[in-house]
């Protein structure tokens, strides 16, 4: 394995971790909470924020080596995550819309990697 590909992982791995912050963000958001205060500082806010300082770190340490053109490439994935967990944990309808724009971010990416 080339170390651009190693690096590239720690960066779709922050990625993943990013979209877990975001499912953790919108499940707090869904509930309802006795003051503004708690709404603000309860585990899923503060968890889901500590993931995303952990993402940020991930892509900072990817930038070390992959080329910084790949980065919104790999950022993409995101996309695909975040449609995965609305659909399984959120049970969110996937209209045609949202399944032809995730093949189109899905030909992107493999049609990026074969020019790398």
């Amino acid at each position: 394995m080339s170390e651009v590909t190693t690096y590239a992982l720690f960066a779709l791995f922050g990625t993943f971790v990013a979209s877990i912050g975001q499912v953790m963000l919108k499940k707090s958001a869904n509930r309802s909470y006795s003051s503004p205060l708690r709404e603000y500082l309860n585990p899923l806010v503060i968890g889901g924020y500590v993931l995303f300082v952990g993402s940020t770190l991930l892509s900072t340490y990817a930038y070390k080596v992959i080329p910084l053109s790949m980065g919104p490439i790999l950022d993409a994935t995101g996309y695909i995550y975040v449609t995965l967990f609305g659909v399984t944990i959120f049970h969110e309808h996937l209209g045609w819309k949202k399944v032809l724009a995730l093949a189109l971010i899905i030909m992107g990416i493999v049609i990026y990697s074969q020019g790398v």
